[in-house]
């Protein structure tokens, strides 16, 4: 997967809320499938769809404790979207900082000319 392969993948796979919420449960620590079917009204065979996904965008992993096969949250993903994300953060900061600029100098502006 390149780059940006990763990058869509994690999108795709946020865009959901049910994989959201699963997400939010598995920062508390790893559950197995059956825990993550708890909360929601939803089948284990459609929780097991969504962790698919998840598991495919890299979001989590899987791994074999006994009988039980948890998942774990992988925040790499995450914090490759934080990053791809901070940039335009930062662009539209410095746009906003300009605006905030020009702003107060149209509003001296009048006070100047007054004044004089």
């Amino acid at each position: 997967m390149t780059p940006l392969d990763t990058l869509d993948a994690t999108f795709a796979a946020l865009a959901d809320p049910t994989r959201r919420a699963i997400l939010a449960r598995l920062a508390q620590g790893e559950a197995s499938v059956n825990e993550l079917v708890e909360p929601f009204a939803m089948s284990q065979p459609a929780i097991s769809k969504h962790l698919r996904v998840l598991e495919r965008a890299g979001l989590i992993s899987r791994h074999r404790d006994g009988k039980r096969r948890p998942c774990r949250l992988r925040a790499a993903p995450m914090a490759e979207a934080n990053g791809w994300l901070e940039a335009y953060r930062l662009h539209w900061e410095q746009q906003f900082q300009r605006l905030d600029v020009l702003l107060d100098e149209l509003q001296d502006k009048p006070q100047r000319t007054r004044q004089q």
